[in-house]
């Protein structure tokens, strides 16, 4: 026979697991020391910039094909 499964009990403990690993995940940055923040926050601004310069277009500024559809 199958193992009989109290979905209510199944769903509290996965919900308890989950808040155990994110608690886990923010004491690991919140024990960070202040020159570990600024590194992976220079990190991630460097890496926004860099994909920025990789784009075709710039912010803002519209499809050459968007404006010529308006036009006919």
């Amino acid at each position: 026979m199958a193992e009989i499964v109290n979905l209510r009990e199944f769903r509290k403990k996965k919900e308890r697991e989950e808040k155990a690993s994110r608690a886990a995940r923010n004491r690991a940055l919140a024990g960070r020391t202040p020159l570990e923040k600024t590194r992976d926050r220079e990190a991630a601004e460097r890496a926004k910039t860099e994909l920025d310069h990789k784009k075709l277009e710039g912010p803002g500024e519209p499809d050459e094909s968007d404006a010529n559809d308006e036009e006919a």
